[in-house]
């Protein structure tokens, strides 16, 4: 089996590997990210990275340049208002409950 073969189920045009391997990457690594935000004086709960990953995802694919459809369909000013909701909604439940550590 392939990446390709994998790539091919689709759900309203998005692969439905894409965003399982990202939900479950950034599951499995929350762990450490929130350590490693820990050190630097933030408390970052884990499920709140599983919130970020298509925000990230789209700000990653915007810096590299790689435009993704998902990244295509939320810079499009015109439509896909329900991509933009959801991006914009995993966005803030993301940043809910981080907080400065005390020092």
């Amino acid at each position: 089996m392939s990446i390709t073969y994998l790539r091919q189920f689709k759900i309203l045009g998005y692969a439905v590997f894409d965003f399982a391997a990202s939900f479950l990457g950034m599951f499995l690594l929350s762990p450490l990210l929130s350590g490693l935000a820990r050190r630097v004086g933030w408390q970052v709960p884990r499920m709140n990275w599983v919130y970020l990953v298509l925000p990230i995802g789209i700000a990653a694919h915007l810096a590299s340049g790689n435009l993704t459809p998902m990244t295509l369909d939320f810079i499009d000013p015109r439509s896909h208002y329900l991509v933009k909701a959801a991006v914009i909604s995993f966005l803030i439940l993301g940043l809910r409950n981080i907080k400065r550590q005390k020092q």
